[in-house]
């Protein structure tokens, strides 16, 4: 049993346990950028090709994978829509940075993918092959300026395809999006906890993209499994502070490239990023679980392995017919523009189940993720519990959705409001006034038992992915949203019963009516 299962224990307990080091205090004055700057490196403007009509969110979750391909207009409208900042918000609000976000140095700046905490940054990398519109080499998106940054100039597309182990995906195409992490830029808050917040934040931005493509009429893959050292290499990254966490082969328009073309052994990049931070810190246990998911990177599980894995269906209870769902016909544009953190402004009011039904199926529908160790049409590895406090003519409890027919299926009738605050470490929600908690468990020691320490992240990315699918059904249904990663998940593996299952509760996501007419001020950057 391999250290992963350690780290995934400490992190269920640490509301009760802190996780090392327990006396860790940021530096907020020395804080890392929320992004790389490479000084002197040449940059070129994204186009955005703007939202089709038609690429509509329910088209993104529900609908299927298109043959389309991808071409620079259409990968710049992603990326724009995804991870670059498109406004500043600054609202009346129950989070604790209020007083500070008036300076212009604490802004707080707004974009379409969700991520632990803070707007805490991925590392986007493009690895263009010769059939790209751009000159062959590797690009980093810069997300303030909207902009790519050439790392490396030259076709290292083949490295990225050797990497990848002879995934059908990558077979016919020299185009990738590689996401990487830098730890320091998230563990400068989190320590040790970060790894756990990195792995979902991968998971929700794979899922904006696997949305606003199927919305286009595209189709998007990803890999976990691959030779990340080799990747890590050719991306200048160090192994023990920076990490490569999936890649994304693209179908691109054009010319097919040669299947041996790109392949340059040796290249790396060379640039490196400054760093703003006049100090940096190392943590042993978030070295200990990178080395441990870094165990068997590119040895890809066999169809199937998984299975003893996978959520089990509902169980036995009074069921609860949920009306069909609201449908989400928003543009997907609008509605990740849209997206934000709820911050204690639910109102109590009872929200309508059709409402509720949608945000439902949308986090089925979000909780696959199309990667290379998921067996399509088999059952998600999650499963989702539903606290219900405010919706209309649904009496309050404690239920389990069933993902096949839509049903809520009672586990516990009456108000859960005191639990739900007490089990709530923080102070800027007050959830009995959410119409609704949402709840995802996962097995994910059995998970790591069937696939490997790399499993974990698979897990994690699973359930930000469907945290993502969640925020963004909510903000195109009309109504406020929320998650949160500071609760005791102790708590809720024994009031679900969870824990003779295996299961582990890894977030709450919180749904509901917000007050109309807040004080709030937002200032878009790019048009809405």
């Amino acid at each position: 049993m391999g250290y992963a299962h350690e780290y995934a224990t400490a992190v269920m307990r640490r509301g009760r346990t802190p996780m090392e080091p327990a006396d860790f205090v940021p530096d907020w004055a020395d804080r890392p950028r929320k992004g790389k700057h490479f000084p002197g490196a040449p940059s070129f403007p994204l186009p955005d090709g703007g939202c089709a009509e038609d690429a509509t969110l329910g088209r993104g979750l529900f609908g299927e994978a298109g043959d389309g391909a991808f071409t620079l207009p259409l990968l710049g409208s992603m990326l724009r829509d995804s991870y670059g900042l498109t406004g500043r918000r600054l609202a009346v609000q129950a989070n604790s940075d209020l007083g500070s976000l008036p300076f212009h140095t604490h802004a707080n700046w707004s974009r379409g993918t969700a991520s632990g905490g803070g707007l805490y940054p991925i590392g986007v990398h493009w690895v263009s092959g010769a059939s790209g519109p751009l000159n062959p080499g590797v690009y980093y998106y810069d997300t303030p300026h909207h902009r790519l940054t050439r790392l490396l100039s030259g076709d290292v597309s083949g490295e990225v395809r050797e990497a990848l182990g002879g995934l059908p995906e990558a077979a016919d195409t020299d185009q990738f999006l590689v996401l990487g992490v830098t730890f320091w830029q998230n563990a400068f808050k989190y320590n040790s906890f970060c790894y756990h917040a990195i792995t979902m934040d991968i998971g929700a931005l794979l899922q904006t993209w696997r949305m606003w493509a199927r919305a286009h009429g595209l189709s998007l893959g990803s890999a976990f499994w691959f030779d990340e050292p080799r990747i890590g290499r050719l991306l200048g990254f160090d192994p023990e502070e920076d990490g490569v966490f999936a890649v994304v082969p693209l179908r691109w328009a054009g010319t097919a490239p040669d299947a041996d073309s790109g392949a340059v052994s040796g290249a790396r990049v060379r640039r490196v990023p400054t760093e703003k931070s006049r100090r940096t810190q190392t943590f042993p246990t978030l070295r200990r679980i990178h080395a441990a998911t870094l165990e068997g990177a590119a040895e890809r599980p066999a169809p199937g392995v998984l299975d003893p894995a996978l959520a089990a269906p509902a169980g036995p209870g009074d069921r609860v017919a949920l009306p069909a769902p609201a449908p989400l016909d928003a543009p997907v544009r609008r509605a990740l523009r849209e997206r934000r953190s709820s911050f204690g402004r639910f109102t109590g009011s009872p929200l309508d189940p059709a409402t509720l039904s949608a945000v439902l199926a949308a986090a089925i529908a979000g909780s696959d993720l199309d990667t290379d160790a998921e067996t399509p049409g088999a059952p998600p590895l999650t499963r989702l519990h539903v606290f219900v406090n405010h919706v209309r003519e649904v009496p309050p409890g404690l239920y389990e959705y069933d993902r096949d027919t839509g049903e809520l299926v009672l586990m516990r009738a009456g108000s859960f409001g005191a639990f739900l605050q007490e089990n709530y470490f923080l102070a800027n929600y007050n959830l009995e006034q959410a119409a609704a908690v949402l709840v995802p468990v996962a097995r994910t020691h059995a998970v790591m038992d069937a696939v490997g320490d790399r499993g974990y992240r698979l897990v994690n990315a699973v359930v930000g992915a469907t945290a993502q699918a969640v925020y963004t059904a909510a903000s195109a249904a009309g109504t406020g949203c929320g998650v949160a990663l500071g609760f005791d998940c102790v708590s809720y593996a024994e009031e679900f019963g969870a824990d003779g299952r295996g299961e582990i509760p890894l977030l709450i996501m919180m749904i509901g009516d917000e007050g109309r007419r807040p004080a709030d001020y937002r200032y878009d950057i790019v048009a809405p």
